[in-house]
């Protein structure tokens, strides 16, 4: 089947919240983007669904001297997962993912800090969690975002994105609830390849997302 390409991120979240029509208008969901790519993917998702919308800091924890080579990810409260085939691999001791982890919290913390201001986050226990990207190659930090949500007490979690690797989703369906993808195409290489414009989402476009889904939402 042929699969077209998204215009850019906001293209993908309209398209991305035709697949989540089912959710539209149910009490108890929560729409969170992983920022910062995911948050106008994810503005679009809470329009459409009449959800509030916030964003979820997840970074990645790079190999030492291969920081482009993701052991794990980590995400608020020092929820984190990891590659453990990896990380025995290549002899990793605790000691030293630790300190990997406690330099990438803090920057996770600067930027959800710098993102929502003194913005609350909305209530997760029992709530439905839809955790969207902008895509999914490895999913490394969308695992992260699932572990985080269940630490959060969410009573269902579902993980959306416009395109993804069929492997991962298939790895997702084993931790999520429900993946929804718009596209995952055999073909697939990397989540660029999908959108025309794929241009780094800023700091800025994410606080205006927050601001704009919040004044709507009033």
């Amino acid at each position: 089947m042929q699969v077209d390409r998204f215009r850019n991120r906001a293209d993908a979240g309209r398209q991305l919240a035709g697949r989540l029509a089912a959710h539209a208008g149910r009490p108890g969901v929560v729409v969170i983007g992983l920022a910062r790519g995911g948050v106008p993917v994810a503005f679009e998702v809470a329009r459409s669904l009449g959800a509030p919308l916030d964003v979820l800091a997840v970074r990645k924890l790079g190999t030492p001297g291969q920081r482009e080579l993701a052991l794990g990810a980590i995400a608020p409260g020092g929820v984190r997962v990891l590659n453990d085939d990896l990380v025995r691999a290549m002899g990793l001791s605790p000691p030293l993912i630790d300190r990997i982890a406690a330099r990438e919290l803090e920057e996770l913390t600067r930027q959800e800090r710098l993102w929502r201001g003194a913005r609350p986050r909305p209530p997760l226990r029992g709530s439905t969690v839809v955790l969207i990207d902008d895509g999914l190659a490895t999913g490394a930090t969308m695992r992260a975002a699932v572990a985080w949500a269940r630490h959060e007490g969410a009573g269902r979690v579902v993980v959306a994105v416009p395109v993804a690797a069929p492997d991962t989703v298939v790895r997702l369906q084993q931790e999520a609830d429900e993946v929804v993808a718009v596209a995952a195409p055999a073909t697939f290489s990397a989540v660029g390849e999908w959108y025309d414009d794929f241009s780094q989402t800023t700091d800025e476009e994410v606080t205006i997302c927050l601001a704009r889904a919040g004044g709507e939402a009033r």
